[in-house]
């Protein structure tokens, strides 16, 4: 299996979401957004329920300007939490886990009222 992440694209979902936190923050990059999502989804210690996650909009990046200058320090928090969560998420691909800790983590960042 491969443990490598090429393209992320968005649900239209949490397109509308990060746009939400655009104007929140005044953070205008998508992809500095996801980053911290990402990290903070993956700081909990429980697996992120399974859902289907489309990835139905038009914001699309490249794992290279998702993850940028620390993408292998990204994957390899990626991998570690795949291979500790695994066993709970059978099944589900490594891409999926990715996709699944970025929506939990944005979620938890729109709900986030100290923003």
């Amino acid at each position: 299996m491969e443990f490598t992440i090429e393209t992320i694209r968005l649900s239209e979902k949490q397109k509308q979401q990060l746009s939400t936190l655009k104007r929140k923050t005044g953070i205008e990059n998508w992809n500095v957004l996801c980053r911290w999502a990402l990290c903070m989804s993956l700081a909990e210690e429980t697996v992120p329920a399974f859902e289907d996650i489309p990835s139905n909009s038009n914001v699309e990046m490249s794992w290279k300007v998702f993850a940028g200058e620390y993408s292998e320090v990204y994957l390899a928090l990626l991998r570690e939490a795949y291979q500790k969560q695994k066993a709970h998420l059978v099944g589900v691909p490594f891409t999926d886990f990715f996709k699944l800790h970025l929506n939990r983590g944005i979620s938890y960042f729109i709900n986030n009222h100290t923003l």
